[in-house]
């Protein structure tokens, strides 16, 4: 069984932060990593070396520390690209997190700088997302439309959390011209059926992104048999550094885009009067990118490859179901989400009531939690407002699960919730 083939102590010795007491000797109870995962040693350590040892900028140093900090930099792009089945390393571009990377997406729409029909957007188009998006992945679509006059539509959410495909053949039509959608939300931990959406977005010749934030850290992710146009990620989830994020993007459209920002490093040649861009990647990574980060995250790809990505993936599925079942028997708790474990991850969300029926503010929830049990969970919207309106509901607590979580934590979950019920009656 899973639970029995899964290390989990050894792997929880690996990150420092979890044998960390709380004041007043709590032990800390970490359920945050949706919001930002905890970090290894082995991440930890390679930055640090790179930092003592190697360090210096990369792409325009002739000597040895340049050399050391340019290979290191692209050795972390290959290994990505190997992570997330990139069918060519330049096809990894390094953003300083997933926002960045959906918002360099956004910026080729409409822009006058993008002659290629496939990016060209104006009164009459429609970009699609849906109800269930973190912010990142609605703004930049709101600023798009702003610039252009295109429409935005959206996919609605059921009552049971799941995305709304009644009117896919509607909603993505001849006049769509990309759209953006969450592989796993960060709210309710759906995993969105991306094959039916692509499959319709190339019946009418849209193009597709994907936000996979929430789905690389989790489980195996191959970007070729996803089949999107592109896929937006970032580092500080998947136990990698903050500061760090991916775009993968077909060669031939991110070939087609133009870049998001200038400066050193994306340039090709530059005059007075005009300028000319180098290749891809380098064409998207404008200054000194975030070369440390990048060691970093090329160290977590190499910590999680080497737990296993299906065997991560198992045991949160085991970790969720133990979840959901215990968090069933507390009266008064609704879970805002899929209530099994089908197309779902370990994100689980949830409003909370007295035993006489009065709603506990989910900030309330989660300073009690801390304060008590140092439990830490996130509580608010998520940065999934749209969502939270939809369901009636200005905010909720939430519990996130990663590799290094347990049984024994969900269990001080469930205690620390029915203290809370306690405190307010």
């Amino acid at each position: 069984m899973v639970q029995e083939s899964f290390d989990v102590e050894r792997i929880r010795k690996d990150f420092p932060v979890l044998s960390r007491e709380l004041p007043g000797g709590r032990p800390l109870v970490y359920l945050d990593s949706g919001n930002s995962s905890q970090k290894p040693v082995q991440v930890i350590d390679a930055m640090r070396d790179h930092l003592s040892l190697h360090y210096s900028n990369v792409g325009r140093a002739h000597h040895a520390l340049g050399a050391e900090s340019t290979e290191a930099y692209e050795a972390a792009r290959d290994k990505v690209a190997a992570f997330v089945g990139a069918p060519a390393r330049e096809e990894i571009i390094f953003t300083k997190n997933a926002s960045e990377a959906i918002n360099l997406v956004a910026y080729a729409f409409g822009n006058p700088l993008n002659t290629d029909p496939r990016f060209r957007v104006g009164p009459g188009d429609e970009i699609v997302v849906t109800e269930m998006e973190h912010h990142s992945n609605i703004v930049p679509w709101q600023f798009a439309t702003q610039r252009t006059g295109a429409t935005l539509r959206w996919f609605g959410v059921t009552d049971e959390g799941r995305l709304n495909l009644d009117d896919l053949d509607e909603l993505i039509n001849e006049r769509t011209k990309i759209v953006a959608v969450a592989h796993q939300s960060n709210v309710l931990g759906t995993v969105n059926p991306i094959a039916a959406i692509v499959a319709r977005a190339r019946q009418v010749g849209a193009l597709v992104l994907v936000d996979a934030s929430q789905s690389v850290p989790h489980k195996p992710v191959n970007v070729a048999e996803l089949g999107a146009d592109f896929v937006a990620f970032t580092g500080h989830k998947m136990v990698g550094p903050s500061g760090i994020g991916v775009l993968w993007g077909r060669a031939e459209l991110l070939d087609a885009m133009p870049p998001f920002l200038g400066g050193g490093e994306m340039i090709e040649a530059v005059w007075m009067d005009h300028s000319t861009f180098a290749p891809i990647p380098h064409k998207f990574e404008a200054g000194t990118p975030p070369i440390v980060e990048a060691v970093g995250l090329a160290a977590a790809v190499d910590y999680l490859t080497e737990v296993g990505m299906p065997a991560i993936q198992d045991w949160e599925h085991h970790l969720t179901g133990y979840a959901l079942a215990a968090l069933s028997e507390i009266p008064e708790l609704r879970l805002i989400g899929p209530r099994d474990l089908d197309s779902r991850g370990g994100t689980i969300s949830f409003t909370l009531r007295n035993r006489a029926g009065d709603p506990i503010h989910p900030h309330d929830v989660g300073q009690i939690l801390d304060d008590v049990f140092g439990v830490a969970v996130r509580v608010g919207h998520h940065c999934a407002r749209p969502l939270h309106l939809r369901f009636g509901i200005p905010a909720t607590t939430r519990a996130s699960l990663y590799l290094y979580n347990t049984t024994d934590e969900l269990d001080a979950l469930v205690r620390g919730l029915h203290h809370v019920q306690k405190v307010f009656g």
